[in-house]
């Protein structure tokens, strides 16, 4: 029986879904990939006395089998037994907004599972899906796996069909509530906080809900008592204002920026190379980006990048990184002359996730504070693999992002960068990313997000290790080349509980001084984040002071 092929009903029948991406090129590239999944996962499946049945066909218009858009997701639920068990399986990024009105609806047990690939971003898709479900109230399992096979994939699908649960192990998680931390490190995040809210900041959003993130989004009435308030503005807005910038304003900020020992791998084809032409029209739209944000009194700004601009502008991935970092091309107000967050960052939150967004502000100004590298980003929690590491065997994760990272996580700041051309199959229009390997160091990670109905912040210690060149460059070009990367091994958390505990894509980091500042700007940052009515918890090792 072939995977398009409707089986006769039976009691013990599991539906099969494939949440896919709004963008056709990316559906179409990724399909042949899923198929491979779901012919493994269906096998799986099989083997424990089940049988499967395919919640939507294959579409020959459109060459690939994936629920494509928010109309085809809910028509799928319309015509599927509400009651029956469901399996959301993913190897490429999905627009969680596509499914999440069925599935919250759907009164049968839900597993989303995806492939263990840097290649097939599953993996990310499966932990935006997740997160999204999550602040949504839904209840649902969760499974991952290299090929299927594994005693702990099997173990969990065998679990969840027999019970419709899985109960993962969180034995890393401990609640701030229930923990006793210095009294002085306490007392500095508290009254932090209360500066912070006091002293208020506006968070502007250019459009939200990109590419499906509905966990991304903070409700107004959770992020104001934090003392964070929106400014909602538009993508058209930067747009024309991006227009009106002249070419010799450009000029100057490439020229900073080539000074600084940026390496452009330019070419001469505009349909597939980076050009001068869209690094210019990107300097303009970093020097747009800051005189919108300065006009409308903005202390952090989230870019979408995702639908709308990319038909109009090359990416924003140089712009992102460039205003994450202090040390930046200057730029000055059009009416006065005046130099615009001079000597300062001004924190972006990629793609718009304005729980990044939130944990950024929160994390420039508290690590000024605390006297350390304010420089900070969101990455993707990729992927990632064992490594030896001074002789022991570790699981380093790979994070990566597109845009957001700051030249100050690399090597060689500035001149360990390089900006290669986004894919022509995301960005018609190219644009180049700012690329580097983010130094050795300790690293305090982070992610703001909702359960319960309310904020809540899971944090802890990482430490950014170094990695042979050779394999640097596999981890890579198994991955996404042109973006930059960092090697990451989180301090008392094994993969399996990361990836049953994070609720999102993303993950913010910030470097420290060393191990020792890294434990004490966690704890003095959860109580921050408690006296901010944020819930939160440690993760991991994390001395208690």
């Amino acid at each position: 029986m072939s995977l398009n092929e409707t089986p006769a009903p039976l009691a013990r029948t599991v539906y099969l879904m494939a949440n896919g991406d709004l963008r056709l090129s990316a559906n179409q590239k990724c399909w042949p990939e899923q198929e491979r999944m779901e012919a493994a996962l269906t096998r799986c499946i099989q083997s424990c006395g089940y049988e499967v049945k395919r919640a939507h066909d294959y579409q020959p218009g459109v060459s690939h089998g994936f629920i494509d858009s928010q109309k085809a997701g809910l028509n799928v639920f319309r015509q599927i037994d509400p009651k029956l068990p469901i399996i959301v399986a993913e190897s490429v990024w999905q627009y969680s907004q596509h499914i999440l009105g069925g599935l919250m609806t759907h009164e049968g047990p839900i597993l989303t599972v995806a492939n263990w690939s840097g290649t097939w971003p599953g993996l990310v898709g499966m932990l935006n899906l997740n997160g999204s479900l999550t602040k949504m109230g839904v209840r649902y399992s969760t499974l991952w796996s290299v090929d299927f096979s594994d005693a702990f994939f099997m173990d969990g699908l065998k679990q969840w069909l027999e019970t419709g649960f899985i109960r993962h192990d969180q034995g890393h998680v401990r609640h701030f509530c229930d923990l006793r931390i210095d009294p002085e490190e306490d007392g500095i995040g508290r009254e932090f906080a209360r500066g912070f809210r006091r002293q208020k900041a506006i968070m502007g959003v250019f459009d939200e809900g990109c590419m499906g993130m509905h966990n991304a989004i903070i409700p107004d009435e959770l992020l104001n008592p934090t003392g964070v308030f929106k400014e909602r503005l538009s993508q058209s807005a930067l747009y024309a204002a991006t227009r009106d910038i002249s070419d010799e304003e450009a000029r100057g900020v490439y020229q900073w920026l080539v000074d600084a020992g940026i390496s452009f791998d330019f070419g001469p084809e505009e349909e597939s190379d980076l050009t001068e032409a869209q690094v210019l029209t990107q300097c303009k739209m970093y020097i747009a980006a800051l005189r919108i944000a300065d006009e409308f009194g903005c202390d952090t700004i989230g870019i979408q990048y995702q639908q709308g601009l990319k038909d109009l502008l090359p990416a924003s991935d140089l712009v992102e990184g460039l205003l994450n970092n202090r040390e930046r091309p200057p730029v000055a107000a059009a009416a006065n002359g005046k130099l615009l967050y001079e000597g300062e960052a001004l924190p972006h939150f990629n793609e718009v996730d304005e729980c990044a967004g939130l944990d950024a502000l929160i994390t420039y100004r508290l690590w000024k504070k605390l006297g350390q590298p304010p420089e900070t980003t969101l990455h993707d929690l990729r992927w990632g693999e064992n490594y030896p590491v001074r002789g022991e065997n570790e699981f380093v994760w790979v994070f990566l992002i597109s845009g957001a990272a700051p030249a100050a996580h690399f090597i060689d700041g500035y001149r360990g960068a390089s900006s290669l051309r986004q894919p022509a199959m995301y960005f018609r229009l190219g644009g180049g990313t700012l690329r580097g390997i983010s130094r050795p160091g300790f690293i305090v990670w982070s992610r703001v997000f909702i359960m319960d109905g309310q904020l809540q912040c899971d944090l802890g210690v990482a430490e950014v290790v170094s990695l042979p060149d050779a394999e640097t460059e596999r981890r890579w070009q198994e991955t996404t080349p042109q973006w930059p990367i960092m090697h990451a091994v989180l301090r008392g958390i094994s993969r399996d509980q990361m990836m049953a505990r994070h609720k999102s894509n993303h993950i913010q980091v910030a470097y420290c001084n060393s191990l020792e500042d890294a434990e004490r700007c966690c704890r003095v940052k959860a109580a921050a984040m408690d006296e901010l009515g944020i819930r939160t918890q440690i993760c991991g090792e994390v001395r208690l002071g």
